[in-house]
């Protein structure tokens, strides 16, 4: 029970920064109305957040390592709080973008001190891996919730509602943090690596921003040109710099870890295709199948409950199958599910003709998305796991961009409904799902990669196969 008791509080975490995912989605063309977005501004609603919390959460986790875990979880909640608070009470576009921009931040604060808690009140093995899934599914359930909850609250109560909701779960952490989480007693000693911090957290956000904008503006223009140039710069004076800083903000050796490295290349290719399938699953919801928000919600209970049983399931086959065979698997009933997510796609279908392959692609990506957080941990010393959380966690943003941006670019008639109508969706639609399949299956070669004996504590034997 002692231990219990914190794990509530951590799924918490992990539900808040899930949510917000979901939630501010389907407020947003009261939120144009209200404050006087322009159809092109208003996509920063979005962004403002998505690029500080994708170009920060590496120096989130760093700071988890060196000030203190419960620490960075309390400020994190507290800045998520605050600018939840400014976000209701905006009454022009920019001050919501800006408070967007801090909610973000708290954001890449929050997630790796949080995901960084979990792993290390556990020890490595079974104790870790039902952490880990706890953790899992509140994240699983927050992106439902938040899609459901974004409805029910702008239809009742108008958009300033689903940013005031955040501000007393927010509260209700930040004073429960103090009871139920050890104390981070003293900070670690060491210098801290602002060169790289410096490099790493400006290369990091200006790939996000260019990935998040390169669809809309075009690959080839200058608001997007200069700063993806401008980040691959600097991050390969981020690597320079990590190599020869004796207080590097990502060690690099932590990737000679072979869990570290192959979780890595899993959680880039999970982002790039299985992490955006909801995307378009609720443009089909809503412009084929003319669901309103509250239904759109609702119909995401479907491939929830496929996430929520492939993050049980995971727990139970790692010991079985291995880090490994598990994460294969997970890999082959994603890529599966989603295929046939693609072939039921329908402009006169029905839900019920869409459930089965969006609960086999939830399922495959619950299994997957718990393998991948446990394999990133393994074999990492305490004191650097906040590292390699916000290693994990800025790799899935990343990946999440570049993959949109992909299949955005697939789905080419989504973005003009009125050129062939609902056929036409459909077909970008089935053209965006096989391509996910197809790029996922990339994930194998990740999954080869995994050391094929799993460390006896995820077992409690003196070892066993991975693969």
């Amino acid at each position: 029970m002692r231990s219990v008791i914190p794990l509530v509080l951590l799924g918490l975490g992990s539900m808040i920064t899930a949510l917000d995912f979901t939630i501010v989605y389907v407020a947003l063309p009261e939120i144009g109305r209200a404050l006087g977005f322009s159809s092109h501004d208003l996509q920063w609603v979005v962004s403002a957040y998505a690029v500080p919390f994708g170009g920060f959460l590496l120096l989130g986790g760093r700071l988890s390592d060196l000030l203190g875990r419960r620490r960075m979880f309390v400020l994190g909640m507290l800045l998520y709080g605050a600018a939840s608070l400014l976000g209701g009470l905006a009454g022009t576009p920019g001050l919501l973008v800006g408070a967007r921009a801090v909610q973000g931040l708290g954001g890449a604060v929050l997630m790796p001190a949080t995901l960084s808690l979990v792993v290390t009140m556990f020890e490595e093995g079974r104790a870790r891996n039902r952490a880990m899934t706890v953790w899992a599914v509140c994240g699983a359930s927050g992106m439902s919730v938040g899609a459901l909850l974004g409805g029910v609250l702008t239809g009742a109560f108008g958009w300033p509602a689903v940013f005031f909701v955040n501000v007393p779960l927010a509260a209700l952490a930040v004073a429960a943090a103090f009871g139920v989480l050890a104390p981070d007693g003293a900070r670690r000693a060491g210098g801290f690596d602002l060169p790289g911090a410096l490099t790493g957290t400006a290369g990091v956000t200006g790939l996000v921003f260019a990935i998040s904008r390169g669809a809309e503006w075009g690959w080839g223009s200058t608001g997007v040109l200069v700063p993806l140039l401008a980040a691959v710069a600097l991050l390969a004076a981020f690597v320079r710099i990590e190599a020869r800083s004796r207080s590097p903000l990502l060690p690099l050796r932590l990737l000679a870890n072979r869990h570290t490295s192959a979780a890595a290349a899993a959680i880039l290719v999970y982002g790039m295709t299985l992490q955006c399938v909801p995307y378009f699953l609720t443009l089909h919801f809503q412009d084929v199948l003319g669901y309103d928000a509250m239904q759109s919600g609702l119909a995401f209970l479907g491939p929830t409950l496929g996430i929520t049983a492939g993050n049980l399931l995971g727990e139970r086959l790692i010991p079985r199958l291995g880090l490994r065979g598990t994460l294969l698997l997970s890999v082959l009933v994603g890529v599966a599910g989603t295929g046939l997510l693609a072939l039921s796609l329908s402009a006169d279908g029905t839900y019920l003709g869409l459930l089965a392959g969006a609960v086999g692609f939830g399922l495959g990506a619950g299994l997957s998305f718990t393998t991948m957080f446990i394999l990133a941990a393994t074999g990492v010393a305490g004191h650097e796991q906040g590292a390699v959380s916000g290693l994990s966690s800025t790799v899935l943003q990343a990946g999440s961009g570049v993959g949109l941006a992909v299949l955005v670019a697939v789905a080419d008639p989504v973005a003009d409904p009125g050129a062939g109508g609902a056929a036409a969706m459909v077909e970008g639609l089935r053209g965006a799902f096989l391509t996910a399949a197809g790029i996922a299956l990339l994930g194998l070669l990740a999954g080869a990669a995994i050391p094929r004996r799993t460390p006896a504590a995820l077992t409690g034997r003196s070892g066993t196969s991975g693969g």
